[in-house]
């Protein structure tokens, strides 16, 4: 595939990926995105610089223009890693997409995260210990959250970020679709893939 016009996606994306220069995707998002738009869970194995937020940030865009109801959580393990993906999301998204997007970081101002949640953000990205304290404080809601990225999920798992993410499921409807991107495979990361993804490509 020589460019994302051939992954058959909208219109309104393929304008938006042309405005920021994104013409030809690279091999994780050729094997991702038709998979992701399918509908179908993703097991991915990808290091930091092969192009993997544009592959879970597209289909996952996608879901969001085509589902008006439907919101999307993206954990990642640093504030950093998260600020970068809501950023490039953000460049994908055209200005009258309507969809509304909220930064949920540690280290960062509750009362400006307060603030993108009162505007009932359809996507979220964040990192696992402030979205828990989100949902203790009842100022987030992931009931209709039925789009779960997790990116670098062996890196959460060796910052601590386990429990977090497991309570983060907890809350989820059990009917979603869960992109999964980590760089290894060790035997706790595939324990919790098998645990959340229902017959992943």
């Amino acid at each position: 595939m020589s460019n994302f016009a051939d992954l058959g996606l909208p219109e309104k994306i393929l304008t938006a990926l042309n405005a920021i220069h994104f013409n030809t995707p690279t091999p994780i998002q050729q094997q991702s995105i038709p998979v992701a738009l399918q509908g179908h869970d993703i097991l991915g194995s990808a290091q930091t610089g092969t192009g993997k937020t544009a592959a879970f940030a597209i289909p996952m865009i996608v879901h969001l223009l085509e589902n008006p109801l439907s919101c999307a959580l993206v954990l990642l393990p640093t504030r950093e890693l998260a600020q970068q993906v809501i950023s490039a999301a953000r460049s994908m998204l055209e200005k009258d997409s309507g969809i509304v997007s909220a930064l949920l970081i540690g280290g960062d101002s509750m009362f400006k995260q307060l603030q993108q949640l009162k505007r009932n953000p359809r996507l979220i990205v964040g990192t696992p210990g402030r979205i828990n304290d989100h949902l203790l404080r009842r100022s987030l809601v992931l009931n209709k959250t039925d789009f779960l990225v997790l990116d670098e999920t062996d890196r959460m798992l060796d910052m601590g970020f386990i429990h977090d993410i497991k309570r983060i499921l907890k809350l989820l409807p059990a009917r979603r679709q869960t992109l999964f991107f980590s760089a290894t495979m060790p035997p706790e990361i595939e324990t919790l893939a098998n645990s959340m993804l229902t017959k992943p490509e």
